[in-house]
């Protein structure tokens, strides 16, 4: 399996989109902010511009692992456990933890990405991909997860922003 070194995450599409050498390798559906775009902390917006994949978190876990405060609860994500816990905000199986390139706008003071705890990760089944509801991260299904973390290197690029994926590109995966 190739790895990654660009990924592309557009709000338009609400798609990832992993590229190695200028050409598109994997698509997949994601979740972005309910609240839209926007790098002010405390937002729960997804912040846009170039970022790096600063630490990966959870090599080895089960899917469906509970992760609080980037460490793993012991737990598997089960609706017995959403029930006892409603209106949590997951984050499961894997952590790519974002850190912002571009100073005053992702990186440093109220807008830093990396300090607003912007993330990659899973999420439960029964929440819809293709459709913005995370409270800023980026949400991916855990199978999808399962696929993606070990194909990207610590410090592969992230681009997010509003464009839709190039057709060049699109047209890649056919």
């Amino acid at each position: 399996m190739r790895s990654l070194d660009f990924l592309h995450i557009s709000l338009a599409d609400q798609c990832l989109y992993g590229f190695a050498d200028g050409q598109l390798l994997l698509r997949l559906p994601v979740s972005t902010a309910l609240n839209g775009a926007g790098e002010q902390g405390g937002s729960n917006c997804t912040p846009r511009g170039r970022h790096q994949v600063r630490a990966k978190i959870g090599a080895g876990l089960p899917a469906g692992a509970v992760l609080r405060g980037r460490r793993w609860t012991g737990e598997v994500w089960s609706a017995a456990l959403d029930q006892q816990f409603p209106g949590r905000d997951w984050i499961l199986t894997r952590i790519l933890w974002l850190s912002g390139c571009e100073p005053g706008r992702n990186r440093l003071g109220p807008v830093d990405t990396f300090r607003r705890y912007i993330y990659l990760h899973g999420t439960p089944e029964r929440e819809p991909m293709g459709v913005p509801l995370s409270h800023g991260c980026v949400r991916l299904r855990n199978a999808d997860l399962l696929t993606l973390f070990p194909r990207v290197p610590l410090h592969c690029a992230v681009l997010i922003d509003e464009a839709p994926c190039p057709a060049w590109a699109a047209a890649d995966l056919g």
